[in-house]
């Protein structure tokens, strides 16, 4: 029997690159995004590839928390379900200029409440069935506050701390949680920004990239690997040279 897995954000740049490689492994892909005519082209792509697996379309609002649970419910009624792998999520700049309380809650309510919404149920099933994996899509913009992401790298460290506070717990119960920590990817929302991107890979790298690491060991998967390294060689200085550096790479 192939195995199952339960893919948010699934419409579009990463999702979608990441949902057509792990149907190309042979994986059944339960594709979850608020666009159900983009879900429906996804689900052609596959088809027209013949991949060895499959994807399934699954629309559903993540805000929307019983709308999560009866989608999720839908999918366990199929069988088991092996990997959870939560992208879903939005970016959005924010200058200081325009700092307001709304915009940091339109955004958490998306990223981590939405995010939320589908690990409460999620987290309750592979408990249940004794096994299973959960993969947060995070940053590395959350590894130290930069400029114009006080609210995006602030809803992914959110994510990171909560994936690092489950690890733990679910090790014992055999419910493995990775968190996922891209740099740039080129995607719709990256194609937003109006700054020089470091090593920005394509969507299907990505892809490729992440569903290579899902089953192996390590809390954390992390690119590209020179990005990587030089944001966690930030995430360790003292804030007396950090932002002093900061500033001169931001010409802030």
């Amino acid at each position: 029997m192939m195995e199952s897995i339960w893919l948010t954000g699934a419409s579009q740049g990463l999702g979608r690159a990441l949902a057509l490689e792990l149907a190309r492994q042979g994986f059944i892909v339960y594709a979850s995004a608020r666009n159900q005519l983009a879900l429906q082209e996804l689900k052609q792509q596959a088809l027209g590839q013949k991949l060895s697996g499959m994807i399934v379309p699954k629309p559903l609002d993540i805000e929307d928390a019983a709308d999560v649970k009866t989608v999720l419910d839908s999918i366990l009624s199929e069988g088991p379900i092996a990997k959870v792998i939560l992208n879903a999520g939005t970016y959005q700049p924010v200058d200081a200029s325009d700092f307001d309380c709304q915009s940091l809650r339109d955004l958490f309510q998306l990223n981590v409440f939405g995010t939320v919404n589908c690990l409460e149920p999620a987290v309750a099933a592979l408990r249940k069935q004794g096994n299973g994996q959960i993969a947060i899509v995070a940053s590395l913009a959350a590894y130290r506050g930069l400029p114009r992401s006080a609210a995006y790298g602030a809803s992914k460290a959110a994510l990171i701390h909560m994936a690092e506070s489950l690890y733990t717990e679910l090790h014992r119960e055999n419910v493995d949680i990775k968190v996922i920590n891209p740099g740039f990817v080129k995607t719709p929302l990256t194609d937003k920004n109006d700054f020089a991107m470091p090593q920005r890979v394509e969507a299907e790298w990505a892809a490729k990239h992440i569903a290579s690491k899902l089953s192996k060991p390590g809390f954390e998967i992390r690119f590209p690997t020179p990005f990587a390294q030089f944001m966690g060689f930030l995430k360790w200085l003292p804030y007396g040279i950090y932002f002093p550096l900061i500033r001169k790479i931001s010409n802030q």
